[in-house]
């Protein structure tokens, strides 16, 4: 197994370097499905993306329920926006936002890190900064950050994750049958009440979606 961000999974298994994927990034995932690099795409669980930043908020973004006002207001520059910089699935929801919000997002107070989720939420943490962050890594990270959720509840935060098996007649010599029983695995009755038995701190982690 090799954690990494859903860009580098999906280029990981665009060279057949893997048998299947779990990955959060579903406008990618599509388009990697479209190009014949997988066989097939299941729904597995969602959670939600939350902006992160500290107690004192100088960009005054606590509270709000629009993500796309929040990151219009941390584009003023009132402190640093942490962002992963790496092709991630979250990195591509932010890049999404900034869209969005009519912004290029640069200059001092822009920080593209090239780094994961865990690192990302440290330095936030360490400089005062914001990041976008899924809730699930949030949790594991809260305690040592001293980061605080900021924005959160807008339908756009929508996090599902997906399990993509790899196409065979593409990546003959993968293990396609281990593959199709762990994507099945986890989209069965079992599978699913594992996804929603995963808790962190007694907060439920992902709720499973998957389409049986």
């Amino acid at each position: 197994m090799v954690a990494v961000g859903s860009g580098a999974a999906m280029k990981i298994g665009e060279n057949g370097d893997a048998d299947v994927l779990l990955v959060h990034a579903r406008a990618s995932e599509d388009r990697f499905m479209a190009a014949g690099y997988g066989g097939e795409r299941r729904d597995v669980m969602y959670n939600d993306f939350v902006l992160v930043g500290p107690m004192r908020d100088p960009a005054t973004v606590r509270g709000g329920r629009d993500v796309i006002e929040a990151f219009r207001k941390l584009s003023a520059g009132s402190a640093r926006f942490i962002s992963r910089g790496d092709e991630s699935g979250t990195h591509e929801m932010e890049k999404s936002y900034w869209r969005a919000a009519g912004i290029e997002p640069r200059g001092a107070w822009y920080v593209s890190s090239g780094q994961g989720m865990g690192p990302v939420l440290t330095m936030a943490g360490e400089l005062t900064a914001y990041a976008l962050t899924d809730r699930a890594t949030y949790a594991a990270y809260r305690d040592r950050t001293g980061l605080q959720v900021l924005v959160e509840g807008d339908a756009r935060m929508f996090n599902p994750y997906g399990v993509i098996t790899l196409n065979p007649q593409r990546y003959p010599n993968l293990n396609h049958a281990g593959a199709k029983a762990l994507a099945e695995w986890l989209t069965s009755a079992e599978g699913q009440a594992a996804v929603a038995s995963f808790r962190i701190n007694g907060v439920q982690m992902f709720f499973p979606n998957a389409r049986r």
